[in-house]
């Protein structure tokens, strides 16, 4: 077993971080694996506890196959492509990836019919090609890599922070400064581990706001994601008091216009295309879900 573990699972225990990539085994044999030193990380024994960082490297024997995820016929927003990678259009609704409740209609179940073998597997079988995430009900462009030595190109940018990726978003209440940074920090919520939060001890955090429309009760914002923390636009807005419209885990409240969780969509994304000096720039409209809310917002 090789894992890398990325942006998205920094903060994270290492078996809680196992426990579902491998949900065929329990937690508490992980945690037995880890305390021998059958798993470790970058080749050095840790703590069950260990909280993960970006680029942590995990090895290990744990003596079990990690469950089968199987290719799905599921039709594929295929943005841009070369040899080495695709950029997707995910649409708001599926899975990134498969988890230990959920093994059947993700992107990874689409991505394995579509490109069979060829996907990287740096992060594991429920995660082949992935090199980062979306959330269940964000939409919009997201990077794949067919074989490692793309998806260790990809994942350089990414730390290195040599990429960009903005995001569409429509905000509760009238946001009245036109451009600025939220600096928090930002680590997960100890008594509500699915949520994250901002916190004095979290990992530093950047997210750019620039304002593009404004109505009466929302406001239509660009998002400049400057680092990549678990439900970083959510958290920082929500954290301002202006929550991601329909936005419920993060205190939205009553929703007047229904539609799935969060009206968010990483719509822009400008990359360099792998061993090789070409800049790739791809933009994407608003989805039905951001039409629907902007067509109300505007005729109120």
């Amino acid at each position: 077993m090789k894992l890398i573990a990325d942006e998205f699972s920094e903060g994270t225990r290492i078996d809680l971080y196992l426990a579902e990539i491998m949900p065929d085994i329990s937690r508490s044999k992980i945690q037995t694996f880890i305390k021998t030193g059958k798993i470790r990380v970058n080749n050095i024994s840790k703590k069950p506890s260990y909280e993960l960082r970006a680029g942590d490297i995990i090895t290990g024997d744990t003596e079990s196959a990690v469950i089968k995820i199987e290719p799905e016929n599921i039709g594929l927003d295929i943005i841009w492509e070369d040899e080495n990678m695709a950029v997707i259009n995910k649409p708001s609704g599926m899975l990134t990836h498969p988890t230990a409740q959920e093994t059947s209609g993700t992107l990874v179940n689409a991505l394995l019919f579509k490109y069979k073998e060829s996907l990287s597997d740096l992060n594991g079988e429920f995660r082949r090609g992935i090199v980062h995430r979306l959330d269940r009900n964000t939409s919009g462009l997201i990077m794949i890599a067919k074989n490692n030595p793309a998806h260790e190109y990809l994942a350089s940018q990414i730390k290195e922070r040599n990429f960009s990726k903005k995001y569409l978003a429509i905000v509760k209440g009238v946001v009245e400064q036109e451009e600025f940074i939220i600096d928090s920090p930002i680590g997960r919520n100890p008594k509500q581990p699915h949520k994250m939060e901002v916190n004095k001890d979290g990992k530093e955090s950047y997210t750019g706001v620039k304002v593009l429309e404004r109505f009466k009760t929302a406001t239509l914002i660009e998002l400049d994601l400057i680092t990549g923390r678990t439900h970083q636009i959510r958290v920082h807005m929500a954290s301002i008091g202006h929550p991601v419209y329909n936005d419920t885990l993060y205190g939205f409240g009553k929703m007047k216009i229904k539609t799935e969780e969060q009206v968010l969509e990483s719509y822009k994304l400008t990359f360099t295309k792998p061993f090789s000096d070409e800049v790739i720039n791809l933009e994407i409209p608003p989805d039905e879900k951001f039409e629907k809310v902007l067509k109300a917002l505007r005729a109120e």
